[in-house]
């Protein structure tokens, strides 16, 4: 039986077995896929084990996906932009492939689950780090008007800005110039939220905006639970982005595209994911 799985820390929270066995059972594979407690500096032992016991094929999250960028033999094109993986593919030649469906999986979440494109609006990200690293490409593609980053240490932000070499349609803001601005999307990319903390905004940044919460399985974290005490036209988190990466990487591994709207059917009336606010 082949052999899968997600890397972090922590892990248990992970639903990606869930939802990779519901992938599987959809397209009639014989998998395992497993959630693999890393320490925190044996990220590299860690990989080298599950691959030498025959392992096909690994997802990686918090903390490890920039570390994962480094422990690969070659990269996609999307994940030589982010500097970031979250999926590996090990090859019959020893060799590991890398890439970030982060992105894409985002950008599917909106247009099937949510029916919502970026296309020409005002977007503020929250937060500078992997997670932030590995949607800005694909909300670039998507053309929208602007992209303000914003993130607790400001100087985070603007290397973040400098590395990717982004487009002059991205822009690092100060916490403090934000109350002069208006979005019509949100992100919190920050991991702020896993410990029930958030960066503080101005109303006005959440006010009628379309809020996405990148976390999942949080409940009303305090970014959503801030955005709908502002008035926010739309709040949901990453449940939904977390089903369609997942998906993205099944391709990776297996060639085979998948419906993922039965798995997301199963999952959500259980999950309680989403918020409209009317």
């Amino acid at each position: 039986m082949n052999s899968y799985g997600v890397v972090g820390n922590p892990i248990q929270h992970s639903l990606s077995p869930l939802i990779h066995h519901l992938f599987a059972e959809q397209t009639n594979q014989t998998l395992r896929y497993q959630r693999i407690l890393a320490p925190r500096d044996r990220l590299e032992y860690v990989l080298n084990q599950f691959q030498a016991q025959g392992g096909k094929g690994l997802n990686i999250t918090l903390p490890f996906k920039q570390q994962a960028f480094q422990l690969v033999d070659r990269l996609s094109e999307r994940a030589c932009f982010t500097a970031s993986i979250n999926t590996i593919q090990f090859n019959e030649d020893g060799s590991r492939f890398g890439d970030n469906t982060d992105g894409v999986g985002l950008i599917r979440d909106l247009a099937l689950h949510h029916h919502f494109s970026l296309l020409g609006k005002r977007i503020l990200l929250l937060g500078a780090g992997g997670a932030v690293r590995g949607v800005l490409h694909a909300i670039l593609q998507e053309q929208p008007e602007e992209v303000v980053i914003v993130n607790r240490t400001e100087s985070k932000a603007i290397e973040l800005v400098k590395t990717i070499n982004v487009c002059s349609r991205v822009r690092v803001c100060a916490l403090h110039a934000l109350k002069e601005l208006l979005f019509d999307v949100v992100i919190n990319g920050t991991s702020a939220s896993l410990m029930g903390d958030m960066i503080r905004l101005p109303k006005t940044c959440l006010q009628n905006a379309f809020c996405y919460e990148m976390v999942y399985g949080k409940g009303m974290t305090p970014f959503l639970r801030a955005a709908v005490d502002a008035g926010a036209a739309y709040c949901t988190d990453g449940l939904g982005m977390l089903i369609e990466q997942a998906a993205e990487s099944f391709y990776i591994w297996h060639g085979i595209r998948l419906d993922t709207m039965p798995v997301y059917t199963k999952i959500i009336p259980s999950y309680f994911n989403m918020l409209r606010i009317t």
